[in-house]
């Protein structure tokens, strides 16, 4: 029995709760499941409303259950939400006992435990190997244990393998003080995408109104060096001009055309529109610029406006990288193209990362995989030196993971090939659908007809996990995959076949309730046999 063991079982003897902190979520799997082996609780109820909790149960899902039958759970994001609600829920109650768990509960989680153990406070960081979690990380741990509304006070233990581990965590944990913290907002994705929202709502109208706006944020009161955010700030703007989300116009280079009419526009060529005509988002009210002038604007100062493309983005909460890279594919997109070459698309995005890491033992595979459907990508492979590279082989990888979503293959089936649980799954496919609809709606606006039919398909078929061949079976509402696949399998390939099946054969394949509702959204009534009564042939006794 290890020291994790003890403490839990100490916990339990005086009638308390623990978290149990660990590395990584194999190891929480792992610990809940040793821990549940020494417990004589017994909750039987628990176990199948957490098996009730996924539509097809995989390994993870009875591991769990396993577990939880004795008061102990692991937690961590590769499970199901409704798991994970179910757990903290049981574990307020009293029911769980012990969560062994990643630092998923570490912030914002209000739980009754008196102690929290934590198994290690290294993690494996990348190329420099295991290395220790900030002193902020470990205080968020800590504090979990000994919550005021719970308990007067708590616990927080940490194991040491060694003394110099021992007086190494005294030093940098129980002593040491926490990190500074740092603005994020100059990393190029936030900025780029903040930008690219206040100058599409109108905040930020001039280069003179973005710099008012920037100097009283935390970054610049933290930096304090506004030339050199301001290079920043001028560099994001050039490429929100190049990819064509926002014009920038120098106030001195448009002319006016009528002062005293608010229906009269310019351009930069000093072409006047009437504003019935307004088609293009460059165009600027005459009044305005005359009342700019009037206020003596710097000559040098840039009007700053969204295009219409700009603010569809901004709206949709897109990082501007991201959609220029959606626009790019989509117009490479032809018939001679297909599901994979979106789903690629959409996988070589900021967005859905973190992607499937490709292990040592599939690098073969991947490359084989990449090299059957090379025609089909929508943009060009990077070079093997390139920093992206990485990441583009693992956003084949994720790319084949949805393929198989949408060939119909379950959860335990991914679980194994992919090493991707139930819990990222959903997390994945949520993704994915926001970035598909995101893609619809900029493929609108550039007329790219053929990706927009292809992508509604798509989205359909993600959001269920089936192939095309069921996409009208789940226009019927209670039909998902398997349902839609058992209706298929036994011939109802339409819903027009479906609406001429006899209601007894509807009732077999999916259940009274919902062969009633199926009918009913057909537009046919299902009318009750009395009681007493009976349809059909009667037994000759009862004759």
């Amino acid at each position: 029995m290890d020291d994790i063991q003890k403490l839990v079982l100490e916990t339990i003897s005086i009638d308390k709760q623990a978290i149990v902190f660990t590395p990584s979520r194999a190891s929480a799997e792992k610990t809940a499941e040793d821990i549940s082996k020494l417990t004589n609780f017994q909750f039987p109820q628990l176990e199948k409303e957490i098996l009730k909790a996924a539509s097809t149960p995989t390994k993870q899902c009875k591991r769990l259950s396993h577990c939880i039958r004795k008061g102990i759970a692991f937690h961590h994001a590769g499970l199901l939400q409704k798991q994970k609600d179910l757990i903290e829920e049981e574990f307020r109650k009293g029911a769980v006992r012990i969560i062994c768990c990643t630092p998923t509960l570490a912030v914002g989680m209000s739980l009754p435990a008196f102690r929290v153990i934590i198994k290690s406070l290294k993690r494996y960081s990348g190329r420099w190997g295991m290395d220790w979690i900030p002193v902020l990380e470990y205080l968020q741990m800590a504090g979990r244990a000994g919550r005021p509304e719970f308990e007067s006070y708590g616990e927080a233990i940490s194991i040491a393998n060694s003394d110099s581990d021992k007086e190494e965590i005294y030093e940098r944990y129980i002593c040491g003080q926490p990190e500074e913290i740092y603005s994020k907002l100059a990393v190029e994705p936030v900025l780029r995408t903040y930008l690219l929202s206040l100058i599409s709502s109108g905040i930020i109208r001039d280069s003179n109104s973005m710099k008012e706006f920037f100097t009283k944020t935390f970054w610049a009161h933290q930096f304090k060096d506004m030339n050199k955010l301001e290079l920043i700030m001028e560099k994001m703007l050039v490429l929100l001009e190049e990819w064509g989300f926002v014009t920038i116009n120098c106030f001195d280079d448009v002319n006016i055309v009528d002062k005293n009419s608010d229906k009269n526009y310019v351009n930069n060529s000093g072409s006047s529109v009437d504003g019935a005509n307004l088609i293009r988002e460059d165009f600027v009210i005459a009044k305005e610029l005359e009342e700019k002038k009037t206020n003596k604007k710097n000559k040098n100062e840039k009007r700053l406006r969204s295009t219409m493309l700009g603010k569809r983005i901004s709206e949709l909460y897109l990082d501007p990288l991201t959609a220029r890279h959606l626009l790019d594919c989509m117009g490479k997109f032809n018939e001679n193209k297909s599901v994979f070459s979106l789903l690629q698309m959409i996988c070589h995005t900021l967005e859905l990362r973190p992607l499937l890491r490709i292990k040592s033992k599939e690098q073969d595979f991947i490359q084989e995989e990449l090299v059957k459907n090379y025609k089909l990508l929508l943009e060009e492979e990077p070079s093997v030196y390139d920093l992206e590279y990485d990441e583009f082989m693992n956003s084949i990888k994720t790319t084949l993971f949805f393929e198989e979503w949408i060939n119909e293959k379950d959860e335990d089936f991914l679980l194994e090939k992919f090493s991707i649980r139930p819990g990222e799954i959903r997390v994945k496919i949520e993704t994915a659908d926001w970035l598909l609809y995101a893609s619809e709606e900029l493929a609108k606006l550039n007329d790219y007809k053929e990706a927009v039919k292809e992508i509604r398909k798509l989205r359909v078929r993600i959001k269920h996990g089936v192939k095309e061949e069921l996409l009208t079976l789940l226009k019927l509402k209670g039909i998902g995959r398997i349902r839609a696949r058992k209706l298929y399998s036994h011939g109802f390939k339409d819903i027009g076949e479906v609406k001429k099946a006899d209601f007894t054969t509807l009732t077999q394949l999916l259940g009274r309730a919902i062969a009633e509702s199926v009918k009913k959204q057909l537009g046919e009534e299902i009318k009750e046999v009395p009681k007493g009564k009976r349809k059909g042939q009667v037994s000759i006794l009862k004759y």
